[in-house]
This record gives C-alpha cells, sequence and structure tokens, in this order.
C-alpha cells in the first residue's frame, strides 16, 4: 500500500492537528495525505451550520470566507504532516496571502465539500499552496492561498 492509503485522518486526528473547534473547526474527515505533495478533505455541508440564520435566510449558502478558511485548515494539517509532526498548544497556523480567489457555485446544506490542497513551494516557514473546492465534481472554489506557523508565546 502506498502512504496515501495508509494516511486518512479521523476527527480525532483532526483535532490533534487543528486548534479550531466548534463553530470554526471545518474539516470532519482527512480522506487523502500525500506529505509534501497534497491532501484531501471533507467537509459535510449541514443546514445547522451557525451561519445558515444569516446568510442568507430563504436561500442558505456558505459565505466563500469560510470555504477559503476551510481550505487553510486542511492546508496547515498538509503542512504539519508534511513536517511529520504534531503542532504544541503554543503553534497557530496564520494566513499570510490569499491570492486568486475564484467562487464558481454556491455551497448550500446538504452539500459535501471537497477539498484539495496541493503544496507548491515553501521557504522560510512561509508556504503557498493550490487549493480547489468541489461539490459533486463541479469546481465550486479555487484560491491560492499562503500561510506560515509562528509561536504564541
Amino acid at each position: 500500500m502506498s502512504e496515501t492509503e495508509l494516511s486518512p485522518m479521523d476527527i480525532h486526528q483532526i483535532l490533534e492537528h487543528l486548534p479550531h473547534r466548534y463553530p470554526f473547526l471545518l474539516i470532519d474527515r482527512v480522506l487523502e495525505v500525500e506529505p509534501g505533495k497534497r491532501i484531501l478533505v471533507l467537509k459535510n455541508v449541514s443546514i445547522n451550520e451557525p451561519f445558515f440564520p444569516g446568510h442568507f435566510p430563504h436561500y442558505p449558502v456558505m459565505p466563500g470566507v469560510l470555504i477559503v478558511e476551510a481550505m487553510a485548515q486542511a492546508a496547515a494539517i498538509l503542512s504539519f504532516k508534511s513536517q511529520q509532526r504534531t503542532p504544541d498548544d503554543n503553534s497557530l497556523y496564520y494566513f499570510v496571502g490569499i491570492d486568486a480567489t475564484r467562487f464558481k457555485r454556491p455551497v448550500t446544506p446538504g452539500d459535501q465539500l471537497h477539498l484539495e490542497v496541493q503544496l507548491i513551494g515553501g521557504k522560510r516557514g512561509l508556504y503557498k499552496f493550490a487549493a480547489q473546492a468541489k461539490v459533486d465534481g463541479q469546481l465550486a472554489a479555487e484560491s491560492e492561498i499562503m500561510c506560515t506557523e509562528r509561536s504564541i508565546t
């Protein structure tokens, strides 16, 4: 078996790699990880999400900024898995840049959002990723994001 086939992560493993908790944890399952290359994650979009009552009451749509945030959470996991380590309580993974972001279709309750994030490169602690969000194989959003890890102590 390849490392990709052996790398799915359940919610407990995700919680070990991300400081986010409800309602801001936006990843439900990691389907595949190729350290140093790519990650594929799943976000089940439910009508119970706390943002839907206000965005929008008559036609609920997942906010685009939260789709990009979910991409960044996936990128953080990919980064830590690529370094073969788990972050400690003093580590946070921050956005440094968001470029070439496009939204192609709305994401609504009942959708399964598949996020694929590829590592483009890294230098001096800054990492650049290409990310896509798809629903039923259709592109919903794409972005290039840059992130870095910082200690909060």
